[in-house]
């Protein structure tokens, strides 16, 4: 004797949800927003901004007055700011984004965001070329794993997207 559960109204069925959820994938994607995580990695560009003046100015000492002009932005304010064509679709992907992982991404830029902020305070502190160079080797070499561990996390990269990536290849 087989018998089916009466369907519940206050749950949608896989089947009822899976056309609108593909649909918003497919939106997402074509955003270059990670359908898995609501994150763009558009937002790295504004740490890849800072990061590539530190990484200039041992061999160009006067790109430390245009880092110094380098501001942090939440990931909203950057995406309220920028050009981006899908600018509101990215902020309301991240704020509906999982929260753990919106959590862990917001740390991580949280970090990268405090050091080059205390790297910019040195360096007005500062007026040697060998001590601003110094300081920016330093945070390069800080910061450019962490964008590294952003990417990843925005990419969907971790033990869950390694086995989901094994089991559909």
């Amino acid at each position: 004797m087989t018998s089916t559960a009466p369907a519940r109204p206050d749950h949608q069925t896989p089947s009822q949800t899976r056309p609108e959820e593909e649909a918003r994938a497919a939106q997402l994607q074509a955003a270059n927003i990670n359908p898995r995580t609501g994150l763009a990695t558009d937002y790295l560009n504004h740490f890849n901004e800072a990061i590539m003046l530190l990484e200039m100015i041992p061999d160009m000492p006067e790109c430390a007055e245009e880092f110094l002009q380098w501001q942090p932005r939440s990931y909203r304010e950057h995406f309220a700011a920028s050009n981006f064509r899908a600018r509101e679709l990215a902020i309301q992907a991240y704020d509906s984004a999982n929260p753990q992982i919106r959590t862990e991404f917001d740390n991580i830029t949280g970090a990268m965001s405090s050091i080059l902020v205390a790297v910019s305070q040195a360096m007005r502190e500062v007026h040697q070329d060998k001590t601003r160079t110094a300081l920016a080797q330093q945070a390069t070499g800080w910061v450019k794993p962490l964008a590294m561990l952003a990417g990843g996390i925005i990419n969907g990269r971790g033990p869950e997207a390694d086995i989901d990536y094994i089991m559909t290849h």
